[in-house]
């Protein structure tokens, strides 16, 4: 299975919207994009690294745009039956960013993870828990935002 960026890729463009999945790392710039999902896992209630320094890279740019933030980590299927508040940090990028919305996905750990403490939660709690229709039905309320705001295209 894909990973979580490129899950909400594929809807994205399914939906007719042209969507790039990047690294937050790896970006040099967001020039010519429209909107942005900027995801992030969730590792002991922190957001991840990468996806805070491209918000603080990006904010002055980002603030000029639709932009979406999502976490992913919860190791079990509770992301699906209920709403996660933000961590900190992403409660702290959602509002500097003026964000639209948030949400937070269920985590993947693979059971051959490696560092301490992956390989030591791997033991009881590896698995997959992204819900593929969980993550369909959120992309579908971004696509509908879109249209509304007339970026979708």
């Amino acid at each position: 299975m894909a990973g979580l960026a490129e899950m909400i890729g594929r809807d994205l463009e399914a939906a007719g919207v042209h969507a790039t999945v990047e690294s937050a790392r790896s970006v040099q710039s967001i020039d010519g994009v429209d909107a942005v999902v900027l995801a992030g896992a969730l590792y002991a209630s922190r957001w991840h690294r990468d996806a805070r320094r491209f918000a603080k890279r990006f904010a002055t740019e980002l603030r000029k745009r639709p932009v979406w933030v999502v976490s992913s980590g919860p190791l079990d299927d509770t992301a699906i039956t209920k709403q996660f508040p933000p961590v900190r940090q992403d409660a702290s990028v959602i509002d500097a960013l003026h964000a639209r919305g948030h949400v937070t996905f269920g985590g993947r750990l693979e059971s051959g993870a490696k560092g301490f403490p992956a390989s030591a939660m791997a033991k009881k709690l590896a698995g997959d828990w992204r819900d593929e229709e969980h993550v369909q039905r959120w992309t579908s309320s971004i696509v509908e935002e879109l249209d509304r705001v007339g970026t979708a295209a």
